[in-house]
């Protein structure tokens, strides 16, 4: 699998890496030992990075990859990236301040069994944050201490990463970016490239949708969030299903899969149709499936789709979702 820099960290991940909200909480009931195969899966499909978050779990996700690279005697380990301030209860941006963001790190640090985290997010915080200098000099001071090595932001709208990587020390941004939301394409992508920002695309399949596996039929247990989350009731809409209504992406899917190659999946046309474009770093799909993470790896090596392929995504996405999702995100 190719590589790419993720901008000025000095890293070189591949391009598909994993995601590890699944493992830890809100997509159903996963066991300890379905948690360590999926990251064990990643790591011997060639996967490079991985990302989780102090949350994902209360911790589990961050435990579970320090258990599996323990098990690994390499002197090449994955790029590993965490994410801290959603632990805050209130959720608020007077709470992103230098000794929060300290005990996070070190809680991070020791879950992950690391001296220094490679890669720090501030976790989708109130757009309030990026006014506030002194959360991003907390970072700096951190940085210097030797607690983590590079941090960026997870971000909800294309705004608030706008607003993100005036800050020197922001070196990455985590966004939402698939068929499905296509807006980051535009002005921050630009911006990205300009100021040589890594970017972490999250969210590629839209829950799932992308995946052309769901139907009107399926059902989604208590505990999964997209079953309790659709109309943001625990958090952003836009991490379910991407912001799109349910039955409105199921009749998009109908018309993407017509464009799919005969060797392919849907979920590899999607993830292709990203890596497509050349801001972003790597792509983080989630799967406690080991066959569902192999499939992913693939799709780095398919070729570019066709200008026909883009132009039909792109009127798929006019006609069917747009409207809900472009503005908002």
């Amino acid at each position: 699998m190719d590589e790419r820099r993720l901008g000025t960290t000095g890293y070189e991940i591949t391009e598909i890496g994993m995601g590890t909200w699944n493992i830890g909480s809100d997509w159903g009931d996963v066991s300890e030992e379905t948690a360590h195969e999926a990251v064990r899966a990643a790591l011997d499909a060639g996967i490079t990075f991985l990302d989780t978050a102090d949350v994902y779990g209360d911790g589990r996700s961050e435990r579970v990859i320090a258990d599996v690279l323990a098990e690994y005697e390499t002197d090449e380990r994955p790029v590993v990236a965490t994410k801290a301030g959603r632990r805050l209860d209130p959720h608020e941006a007077s709470g992103y301040a230098e000794s929060n963001l300290r005990e996070f790190v070190d809680r991070s640090r020791t879950n992950l069994d690391m001296d220094s985290l490679d890669l720090l997010q501030l976790h989708c915080p109130p757009t309030d944050v990026y006014y506030r200098p002194e959360t991003f000099d907390a970072l700096d001071d951190l940085k210097a201490e030797g607690k983590l090595d590079h941090y960026g932001v997870s971000v909800e709208r294309v705004e608030e990463g706008l607003k993100a990587i005036e800050y020197p020390g922001v070196e990455t941004v985590q966004i939402i970016f698939n068929p499905f939301r296509q807006r980051p394409a535009e002005l921050f992508f630009e911006e990205a490239r300009r100021l040589d920002i890594g970017v972490i695309v999250r969210v590629p399949l839209a829950s799932g949708l992308l995946t052309g596996q769901l139907s009107k039929e399926t059902e989604f247990p208590e505990n999964d969030h997209r079953n309790f989350n659709r109309e943001g009731e625990a958090f952003d809409r836009g991490e379910t299903f991407a912001g799109v209504p349910y039955e409105r992406g199921l009749e998009a899917v109908d018309e993407l899969e017509r464009l799919v190659p005969e060797d392919a999946t849907m979920a590899q046309f999607s993830l292709r149709w990203i890596l497509d474009h050349d801001a972003v770093s790597t792509v983080i799909p989630g799967s406690t499936s080991p066959d569902h993470i192999r499939e992913n790896v693939v799709a780095a090596s398919l070729p570019p789709l066709t200008a026909e392929e883009r132009e039909r995504t792109n009127e798929i996405y006019e006609a069917h979702v747009a409207d809900a999702v472009h503005h908002r995100w």
